[in-house]
């Protein structure tokens, strides 16, 4: 069974201390993104997923709008894969232009 790993590609943004959140979501993976999860780092759970689609096919990208009205910046990021494996990691949404997800 293949693992997915996170590559992370960060552009020059300017940081955001304000309530919304965007950036772009690249699936450069094998598999559709079916579901994604965001939650502020300190939450106890996950809350709903937030793809606003069925699902992210390879080779897409999109932006993701983060606009949960928090004033913190660390965010837990929960991508669950077609296949039912999924990878998660701590993030800072404020200074994130572009997040990438390869296999």
């Amino acid at each position: 069974m293949r693992r997915l790993a996170l590559a992370l590609l960060t552009f020059a943004a300017t940081p955001v201390m304000a309530e919304d959140l965007e950036f772009v979501l690249i699936n450069n993976s094998s598999l559709k993104l079916v579901e994604m999860y965001v939650s502020p780092h300190e939450a106890e759970d996950w809350g709903e997923n937030i793809l606003s689609v069925a699902s992210v096919d390879p080779g897409t990208e999109g932006t993701i709008s983060i606009a949960d009205g928090a004033t913190v910046c660390d965010y837990d990021m929960r991508f669950v894969m077609e296949n039912g494996n999924d990878v998660s990691g701590t993030q800072n949404l404020c200074e994130l232009a572009t997040f990438t997800l390869h296999d």
